[in-house]
């Protein structure tokens, strides 16, 4: 299993993963529809999504957190 301490990038590396793996999906499909190479049309457009998504998650999610808890009731 993985360290505690890799909680973090564990976490962005799977949502960055899925995000961008649906995300893709839907406008590869949205886009082109359902063509003859749309696999490999979507996996290369899958990937890219992911050179961006986990880097973005993160530096954004240490923000999130501090919005959310500013806007949350304690």
């Amino acid at each position: 299993m993985i360290a505690k301490k890799y909680e973090f990038i564990v976490f962005a590396f799977i949502m960055g993963a899925f995000m961008s793996g649906f995300m893709s999906l839907v406008i590869t499909f949205i886009n082109l529809g359902l063509v003859d190479n749309f696999i490999q049309m979507w996996l290369g457009a899958y990937w890219k999504a992911f050179v961006i998504a986990f880097p973005t998650i993160v530096l954004v999610i240490p923000q999130v957190r501090k919005v959310v808890s500013f806007l949350i009731v304690k």
